[in-house]
């Protein structure tokens, strides 16, 4: 009976790691579609499995970094021939996330992205300073284990790490959205529906229903277009990510991110549009770039809004607290006291009246 008590016990604690291997492993596999070489060593312009890493640990604590470590194995075998020395790059896969949430839970970010500190916090923390161990010990490893030319090393270590960066700027927010992604217009202030009707309320819930179909419909027409255009249209896909922000918040802004982080990604791997006429290195910097300042842009600019808001909502609901104790203290009119000795209108009509009659 105790050792089935166990088993339980054991079964329930790795099937979370379990789930976070597999998710690893899947999401890898999406990455590898658009995998290129750098000075021989293959690496993603995005890597999905770190947003992943880093969201799991987010929202399910250090207890699952064995996934992580498991799926970094799988993703490792269907690349190339495991080597010993592929342990140390598994390492460096794991360490990498797990840093990035322990200075996260160190600098009091919160998973709801909903100020400008937790949104700086994941990019600068989470993404640009946890990535570095992976790439720092991934590119060593290789040039250290003669199967990357001792050049090739800030070539390779630049793409691995970018790459890492981008996978948790892209695919964490998408993650922590889970617990808390509303249909639009649900994130309104329930006071709104009472204080103006039903009939607006659902108005106004169809009205953002259809600015959301609208920035959808904008997005996937005008972002192919600036991402294959011989013209150099890229900068077309910086009003959408402002509107998603502005208007959507993280939830508009982290699908939209998405959306020309993949579709950029895509032409550039095909070496169409404004990466024709550029060797591999200048276009995964120029997509580098375009990618982070796309991600910077609607990340941070969406942990405003929702900073902002909070605070204006936080104020109307002072407002309206203060408004009732101020209420609930200030005295009647002199006219319509009615306590024990005070005549209101109706005591003084009858008073006057009972003169009338003795009269």
């Amino acid at each position: 009976m105790v050792r089935t008590e166990q088993l339980r016990r054991l079964t329930v604690r790795a099937l979370p790691a379990l789930g976070v291997a597999v998710a690893y492993y899947a999401v890898g596999q999406l990455g590898l579609v658009r995998q290129v070489r750098v000075e021989g060593a293959i690496v993603t312009p995005l890597w999905p499995p770190t947003g992943v890493a880093l969201g799991c640990l987010l929202h399910l604590g250090l207890g699952v970094w064995p996934g992580i470590s498991l799926g970094a194995l799988l993703s490792i075998v269907t690349i190339s021939v495991f080597h010993p020395t592929d342990i140390v790059i598994i390492v460096g896969n794991t360490l990498a996330p797990v840093c990035a949430y322990l200075m996260l839970r160190r600098a009091g970010f919160r998973r709801e992205v909903d100020r400008l500190r937790d949104g700086v916090a994941l990019v600068f923390l989470g993404a640009l300073g946890g990535m570095l161990i992976s790439a720092t010990v991934g590119t060593g490893v290789l040039v250290l284990s003669d199967r990357l030319p001792r050049h090739g090393f800030w070539p390779t270590w630049t793409a691995w790490w970018t790459g890492d960066a981008m996978g948790v700027l892209v695919i964490t927010p998408l993650l922590l959205l889970l617990r808390r992604v509303r249909l639009p217009g649900t994130g309104e202030p329930e006071r709104a529906g009472q204080d103006q009707g039903e009939g607006h309320g659902h108005g106004r819930r169809g009205r953002r229903w259809g600015e959301a179909a609208a920035l959808l419909v904008t997005a996937v027409v005008v972002t192919p277009v600036a991402a294959r255009s011989p013209l150099c249209l890229l900068f077309l896909v910086f009003p959408l990510l402002i509107w998603a922000a502005l208007r959507f918040q993280l939830v508009g802004s982290a699908l939209c991110v998405l959306l020309v982080s993949v579709v950029v990604i895509w032409a550039a791997t095909d070496h169409v549009g404004p990466f024709t006429h550029h060797d591999l290195t200048e276009t995964m910097i120029s997509l580098q770039a375009l990618n982070g300042s796309a991600a910077l842009t609607g990340l941070l600019l969406a942990a405003i809004v929702t900073e902002q808001r909070n605070i204006r909502q936080k104020v109307e609901q002072a407002c309206m607290e203060l408004a009732e104790v101020v209420g609930r203290l200030a005295p009647d009119p002199p006219g319509r006291r009615t306590g024990p000795g005070v005549s209101g209108p109706g005591v003084s009509g009858r008073a006057a009246e009972g003169s009338a009659d003795e009269t």
